[in-house]
C-alpha cells in the first residue's frame, strides 16, 4: 500500500512528537537520577498510580511507606515531608510522562490499524515500537527494585539497560519518521556515493550508542563525582586504580575510576569520528541538506564535548548534567537525520 504525501507527513509528525516525548522522558530521567529522586516511589502501580496523593493523610501514608526502606534510614534520615514531596514529584512526573508517551503512541496507531491505512512495511515496525515501550516500563521498575534493598543504590547494569532501551526507542521512532519524510531515491550513480557515506554514518552512530552506554555506567557508579579535573585525572592521565578490579572488564562497568577514564577518552574518539565524518560529508556529498546536517553534527559534537568537560570539572550540577545528557540525544538525532538523507526514501 502506498501512502499519499499528506498522510505520510501526518504519520511522520506523530512519530516526531512521540520521539520528542521520549527525549523529554530521558532528560527528566537524568534529573531524577541527579536529584536522588528515583527511589521515592517504592510501589509500582501501572494503572492506579496515575494520581499522586491528594490530601495530607495520603501524603503521610506514602511518606511512612518510604521510611520503611533503607534509602530513608541511610541517606535521607530526618527528611521533612516537604523535602520528600519534591523527590516524589520528580519520580512521579517521570512515570506519568511514560504513561502519556504510551497513550500518544497507542491511540493513533490502533486507530490507523482499524482503518487499515498503514502500509505493510510500517505496521510491524510500529508494533515493535509498542512492544519496546511496554518492556521499558517493566525494565524501569526492575531497575528501581534493585535499590529498594540494604544498599539503596540502583544497579548500574539495570540503569544503563533502562537508559539504552529508551535511547533505542527514541532512535527507532526518529528513523521511521525521517524515512517517511525523506525524499525519493536518487539516481543510480549518486546512489553508489551515498551508500558509501551511509555505511560510515552507521559506524559513527554505533560509536555514539556505545558512548551513551558508558554515560549510563558513569551515572550508575557515580563516577562523575571523582577526578573533577581535565584533561588529567588528578595528577595522572590514567590513575593506576583505573584497572584495579579483576577480571579487567569489571573496570569498565563497576570501577568508577575506570568508567570515567573510558568515558572521557571515548568522548574524544567520538568527537574525532564525527568531525571527520561531518567534514567529509560537507566536502564530498553533493547534497545541500546533507551538507547542512553535517555542519550541524560538527557543531553539536563540539558543544557536547564542552558540556561534558564543564559538567565534570564543576562537580556534576543538575542543570549541566541534564544538558549533557540531552546533548547526546540531539547529536544522535542529527546523525540519524543525516543518515536518512544518505539512504533510499519512498515506500517499499
Amino acid at each position: 500500500m502506498n501512502m499519499d504525501s499528506t498522510f505520510r507527513r501526518r504519520v511522520a509528525t506523530w512519530l516526531f512528537l512521540c520521539a520528542a516525548m521520549v527525549f523529554a522522558m530521558v532528560v527528566l530521567g537524568g534529573a531524577v537520577r541527579l536529584t536522588g529522586s528515583g527511589l521515592s516511589m517504592v510501589d509500582w502501580q501501572p494503572l492506579v498510580g496515575a494520581l499522586p496523593p491528594l490530601n495530607e493523610a495520603a501524603w503521610e501514608q506514602v511518606f511512612a511507606r518510604y521510611r520503611e526502606y533503607p534509602e530513608y534510614r541511610l541517606v535521607n534520615k530526618g527528611m521533612s515531608l516537604d523535602e520528600f514531596q519534591f523527590i516524589f514529584y520528580m519520580e512521579y512526573f517521570h512515570r506519568l510522562l511514560g504513561r502519556l508517551v504510551g497513550l500518544v503512541f497507542a491511540l493513533p496507531f490502533f486507530y490507523w490499524l482499524v482503518r487499515g491505512v498503514l502500509p505493510g512495511w510500517l505496521k510491524p515496525r510500529l508494533w515493535f515500537a509498542l512492544l519496546l515501550g511496554g518492556a521499558q516500563g517493566l525494565l524501569g521498575w526492575y531497575m528501581v527494585k534493585s535499590g529498594l534493598v540494604d544498599n539503596p543504590h540502583v544497579s548500574q547494569y539495570r540503569l544503563t539497560a533502562h537508559l539504552m532501551l529508551a535511547v533505542f526507542i527514541y532512535a527507532w521512532l526518529l528513523a521511521l519518521a525521517f524515512r517517511l519524510s525523506s525524499p525519493a531515491a536518487p539516481a543510480p550513480l549518486f546512489r553508489i556515493l551515498l551508500d558509501r557515506w551511509r555505511r560510515r554514518a552507521d559506524a559513527v552512530l554505533a560509536l555514539v550508542f556505545v558512548m551513551i552506554a558508558t554515560g549510563g555506567f558513569m551515572a550508575g557508579t557515580r563516577a562523575g563525582y571523582i577526578y573533577n579535573t581535565w584533561p588529567w585525572m588528578g595528577e595522572d592521565w590514567m590513575p593506576e586504580s583505573a584497572w584495579a578490579l579483576t577480571p579487567l572488564w569489571r573496570n569498565l562497568t563497576e570501577n568508577p575510576v575506570g568508567v570515567q577514564f573510558v568515558h572521557r577518552w571515548l568522548a574524544i574518539a567520538v568527537m574525532l569520528a564525527v568531525v571527520a565524518f561531518a567534514i567529509g560529508v560537507i566536502r564530498r556529498v553533493p547534497h545541500s541538506a546533507a551538507k547542512l546536517l553535517g555542519a550541524m553534527a560538527l557543531a553539536m559534537v563540539m558543544l557536547q564535548v564542552a558540556l561534558g568537560i564543564a559538567t565534570l570539572v564543576s562537580g556534576v550540577p543538575v542543570m549541566l548534567g541534564v544538558a549533557h545528557q540531552g546533548g547526546a540525544l540531539v547529536l544522535l538525532a542529527i546523525l540519524l537525520a543525516l543518515r536518512a538523507r544518505l539512504c533510499r526514501g519512498g515506500d517499499e
